[in-house]
């Protein structure tokens, strides 16, 4: 049974072994550089009222997935970008799922009227979740360089709340 909750600070270092695991296996996320998990509690810690993070955590209170949505200076101010991250191995269970019913009802209460997901194009897990829960392709950056200097293109989705 998984079950999604508002993410604390505890819940940072296992957040980020997770995560570190998806940098490490490439290929998905546009992160290149691994994070501690006070890197993630201290990004938390940041919110400005305009973000929310949440984790998805099985029986054991093992966090087995994540997502947060945050201002991003190149939207407007009333979308906000979503990341999320499901453990390797563990996807096409749900997880996403039950986390985004909880990012959007947070996106609707914080104020935001739209949720941007930014997915590399050679991501066609990112691209088929993020099309699943509704999201529309809406543009795309061709050539975008990473912090490790490697190119991919990017297809930008929209849902609107």
């Amino acid at each position: 049974m998984i079950h999604v909750r508002p993410a604390i600070a505890l819940d940072a270092p296992s957040m980020a072994s997770l995560l570190n695991a998806i940098i490490d296996r490439g290929g998905t996320t546009a992160l290149t550089t691994k994070v501690s998990g006070v890197d993630l509690a201290d990004w938390m810690a940041a919110n400005d009222g305009r973000a929310a993070w949440h984790v998805a955590v099985n029986q054991a209170e093992q966090v087995v997935g994540f997502q947060w949505i945050e201002r991003a200076n190149y939207l407007p101010p009333e979308a906000a970008e979503i990341a999320t991250f499901v453990q390797m191995g563990q996807t096409g269970l749900g997880i996403g799922s039950k986390l985004f019913d909880a990012t959007r009802k947070a996106a609707k209460a914080i104020g935001y009227t739209w949720i941007n997901a930014n997915i590399r194009a050679d991501n066609e897990g990112g691209l088929i979740y993020y099309q699943s829960r509704g999201f529309q392709d809406y543009g795309r950056l061709d050539g975008y360089e990473m912090a490790n200097g490697q190119i991919v293109d990017k297809i930008l989705k929209r849902y609107d709340l």
